[in-house]
């Protein structure tokens, strides 16, 4: 009776976990840049004294789907989308470096070039100022050109370079603020050969209609789950009956 009972509670468990990743993904369908979590169940032997006769199943997040979002055209200079596979480098909330595909960039009124979620965008010699100017023009390399105040349309000086990097998905992991990190202590190397098209944002790689797939398959394994638990319950019960009307 104990192996259905820990079957079944560890399968509700596991489902309702699978279910949170899932409306993760599903809670950041509209946002830039964003790449779908994938979990998958795996089965586990219960580790202790005794035969292993015990399998309970685990879910975990066993990576990101990597593949590219749409390109959406929005005609703002500072929306960058990144070309094929690479990542935008930006600076994290403990001044490491750390990896982005969400390339809505702002120019804030110190100068400082950031993110829409506020991390700034690092160059070729750290986090990148944009001096007053009148007009900013990205390049498909990333460099960054100015008209300064007060010169003509057709003065402009390049200020700065986004750093742009393409290390191999193996080398990456997403972490709790959403960004990626190397898994390294040395920060990846600038890929010249990785572009970006201004004027575009990427749009998340989320599939709506298979994640809401998804999300009433997850809930019909939790109630399959609970039912067989009711089952143990009961079948628990009239064991105990037949045993007390036996003695």
């Amino acid at each position: 009776m104990d192996k259905l009972l820990y079957v079944a509670m560890s399968g509700a468990k596991e489902s309702l976990r699978a279910q949170a990743a899932n409306n993760h993904n599903l809670a950041n369908a509209s946002t830039t840049g964003f790449k779908a979590d994938l979990s998958a169940f795996q089965s586990r032997a219960v580790a202790g004294p005794g035969y292993a006769s015990r399998v309970y199943a685990q879910e975990s997040t066993v990576g990101w789907d990597s593949s590219p979002g749409a390109q959406q055209q929005t005609g703002n200079s500072l929306d960058l989308s990144v070309n094929g596979s690479g990542y935008i480098a930006v600076q994290d909330t403990t001044g490491n470096e750390a990896y982005t595909r969400a390339g809505d960039l702002h120019v804030y009124a110190s100068g400082q070039l950031m993110t829409a979620t506020g991390q700034p965008v690092l160059g070729d010699n750290g986090p990148i100022s944009i001096p007053p100017s009148s007009s900013i023009t990205v390049g498909q390399d990333g460099s960054i050109s100015v008209v300064p105040l007060g010169a003509t349309a057709n003065t402009s000086a390049i200020v700065a370079r986004i750093k742009l990097v393409n290390p191999p998905a193996d080398t990456l992991q997403r972490g709790a603020d959403g960004l990626l990190h190397s898994t390294s202590t040395d920060p990846v190397e600038a890929d010249a050969a990785t572009t970006v098209t201004p004027g575009t944002l990427e749009s998340s790689n989320v599939n709506i209609a298979s994640a809401m797939v998804n999300m009433i398959e997850l809930a019909r394994q939790f109630d399959m789950q609970i039912k067989s638990l009711h089952n143990a319950d009961e079948n628990a019960q009239s064991a105990t009956k037949l045993l007390q009307s036996s003695s």
